[in-house]
């Protein structure tokens, strides 16, 4: 058996591997066309201009949907993981199903709302993408060491903290970087700007802010990574109970009922 047919691990494979193909598309899409610069542009100018933003938000609504069944499973393995009543951590189990459900809805508002468009719905959707998908990273972070050692391994809880780490200084550095490039842009349609000159007023902030935004999501991706492993020892299935043998309403039943005995 190959290792991604063990368990539920092909959906955190194939979110990973969803998202970044979606990334890569269209930035190689939006260059090739010169929509945007080659060095490094925001991963939201890649996703702007058509056609490559029907592919990005065609591509991330797939990865949203899959973000959406791996936080899922990841909360049915831990409830079932712990079955004592320990109500520390089934609330933050629930509360990181939030988290995630927020987070991959974010990325659907992120992918369809660009921001030339609906700058202020698409601000929204980063936040809630990246924001609250830290506060999911930090969840999981804290069960994971919560559950260590009889559960978790020390290992993955330390490769977790590593990357919640790696995603906190990445939001600063966004956020930093970002405040000071709009400051030095007073009066600059900033949202619109898909091209920068290198020496430009701004231009260093900006490529800061670009990076860290990269780094941000990939240190995302990084984390689903983790969940491979864990995903290979859960199963999940549908079970399908019929509560009648018919499909009719009682009150279609003594009609369908009176006009057989009529035709007789």
């Amino acid at each position: 058996m190959w290792w991604f047919q063990q368990g539920m691990c092909f959906l955190p494979a194939a979110l990973v591997v969803w998202t970044v193909a979606s990334f890569v598309f269209s930035y190689i899409t939006a260059v090739m066309l010169r929509h945007v610069d080659p060095l490094l542009p925001y991963i939201s100018d890649t996703g702007t201009t058509a056609p490559e933003r029907c592919v990005f938000g065609i591509m991330l609504d797939v990865s949203a949907f899959l973000g959406i069944a791996t936080v899922y499973v990841r909360y049915k393995q831990v409830t079932l993981l712990n079955t004592e009543e320990n109500s520390t951590l089934h609330r933050l189990n629930y509360v990181g199903l939030v988290f995630g459900y927020i987070s991959s809805f974010g990325m659907c508002v992120v992918a369809n709302f660009q921001k030339t468009t609906l700058f202020s719905v698409h601000l929204v959707g980063a936040i809630m993408t990246f924001g609250v998908g830290a506060l999911y990273v930090l969840v999981q972070t804290i069960l994971s060491h919560k559950m260590q050692p009889h559960i978790h391994s020390k290992a993955i809880y330390q490769a977790r903290l590593g990357i919640g780490a790696w995603t906190l200084c990445s939001i600063i550095s966004m956020f930093v970087s970002s405040v000071t490039m709009y400051v030095s842009l007073r009066g600059v349609d900033v949202p619109h700007k898909l091209h920068w000159i290198p020496g430009e007023t701004g231009y260093t902030a900006h490529l800061i802010s670009t990076i860290s935004e990269w780094s941000l999501a990939f240190s995302f991706i990084c984390f689903f990574l983790t969940y491979i492993r864990d995903f290979q020892k859960i199963t999940l299935r549908a079970e399908a109970n019929m509560q009648s043998t018919h499909l009719y309403h009682p009150h279609e039943i003594s009609e369908r009922t009176a006009l057989l005995a009529g035709g007789t």
